[in-house]
């Protein structure tokens, strides 16, 4: 559904995907939608249920929580991936110190699917060409949207979700933070 924006562009749905796993991880996902919250840009339209999953990349990280939102954004992809990335440093994360590829980090948001574009960049490429590899993202993304169809495997969401080996058990939370969920 696309509809006109605040700026007079056209609005998306947008899906991205939130991890984190250094630090107080139920602070930083909340954080992150009060901020996108905050951005005229940018609405929230539904987010998943939290996962805790083991990390992807070096050993010696702890779990990550993941989840996914579905946003409608009136800005282009490479403005969106500027304000979140905004949103990761505003949470504590310092890319210029990452010097290990899927190492631990306060917050990452990844831009998955938006709309049905294909897009690529030298900062970006969508759709995200990792996620129909990694149940922490099929997973949430079945839940939010089960028909979405991928716009390069032609497959939905639940197709692919279906096809991940690895259960995922819903997080509690431990604070007294809200979730959308």
């Amino acid at each position: 559904m696309e509809s006109a924006g605040r700026t007079g562009t056209v609005s998306e749905s947008v899906y991205v995907a939130l991890g984190s796993n250094l630090g107080d991880r139920e602070k930083a996902f909340v954080g992150a939608l009060e901020a996108i919250g905050t951005d005229p840009d940018l609405r929230l339209l539904c987010a998943s249920r939290v996962f805790e999953t083991p990390p992807v990349g070096p050993p010696g990280q702890g779990a990550y929580l993941n989840a996914v939102v579905e946003l409608h954004v009136a800005i282009e992809p490479g403005d969106l991936l500027k304000r979140l990335h905004r949103i990761e440093c505003a949470m504590g994360r310092d890319r210029s110190q990452e010097t290990v590829r899927w190492g631990p980090r306060s917050l990452d948001l990844d831009i998955l699917f938006f709309g049905e574009r294909r897009f690529e960049s030298s900062e970006l490429v969508i759709p995200h060409p990792r996620s129909h590899e990694r149940n922490f993202v099929m997973v949430p993304m079945a839940e939010i949207t089960p028909e979405f169809l991928h716009p390069t495997l032609e497959k939905t969401m639940a197709e692919i979700a279906r096809s991940m080996v690895e259960p995922l058990q819903p997080y509690v939370w431990s604070s007294r933070a809200s979730w959308p969920s």
